[in-house]
């Protein structure tokens, strides 16, 4: 079972990607785990990834991609993998194709834009130990304190509101489209991302199973 998971920034991939590889027993592959690895291995990919990187260029998505086709080569990958972080435009989508790299379903957790900001713009992360809390889903017992060492609680940058439109806006231009790319290949799956967390991963299962 070959996946992507598509999905605004905050819209819950990170939390069901980690549950599904449990329940199914397959690896979740993050491109930028696999670019450090290759690199670290000097594998050709790997090298060749290494001379954009020092030269500050983005690595091709022909090279990301050869590198991504080593990792599901691995014996981890037979029974399935997802893919984490790519592809993020129609063109790495075709590139992927082209690959020989079949996808059987492409998941969307589709949450509207309002519902985004809020939850991002309601965490806080401890500066002191890097505890995360929400305002309203976890919050701490003393506003603006953290409960595991007192330190102070503050909003990251990722998660102010101008940041998070400006995530958002790049997401709608260039990863949005993927929705309709993956539609016309009869592949595309949405699911409201508005639900409870186990809601969610029960729709997913439920729809590889079928």
């Amino acid at each position: 079972m070959n996946l992507i998971l598509l999905g605004a920034p905050g819209a819950g991939k990170g939390t069901q990607a980690e549950i599904i590889c449990d329940k199914l027993g397959i690896p979740s592959i993050s491109t930028g785990n696999i670019l450090r690895e290759a690199v670290k291995n000097a594998t050709k990919a790997g090298l060749e990834a290494k001379s954009y990187m020092e030269s500050g260029k983005l690595v091709p998505d022909s090279v990301v991609i050869a590198i991504l086709k080593d990792r599901i080569a691995q014996d981890d990958c037979k029974n399935g993998f997802i893919l984490d972080g790519f592809p993020r435009t129609v063109p790495q989508a075709e590139a992927l194709d082209q690959m020989g790299i079949v996808i059987d379903h492409a998941v969307d957790i589709d949450v509207p834009d309002q519902v985004i900001e809020k939850r991002l713009s309601g965490r806080r992360v401890c500066e002191g130990c890097g505890a995360s809390y929400h305002i309203d889903n976890k919050p701490s017992a003393k506003e603006g304190i953290c409960d595991r060492c007192g330190g102070n609680l503050i909003i990251r940058k990722d998660d102010k509101p101008e940041t998070i439109r400006e995530r958002l806006a790049v997401y709608h231009e260039q990863t949005e489209p993927l929705k309709g790319y993956y539609q016309k290949a009869g592949k595309l799956v949405s699911i409201d991302g508005t639900r409870e967390i186990a809601e969610i991963t029960g729709q997913i299962l439920k729809v590889l199973e079928a």
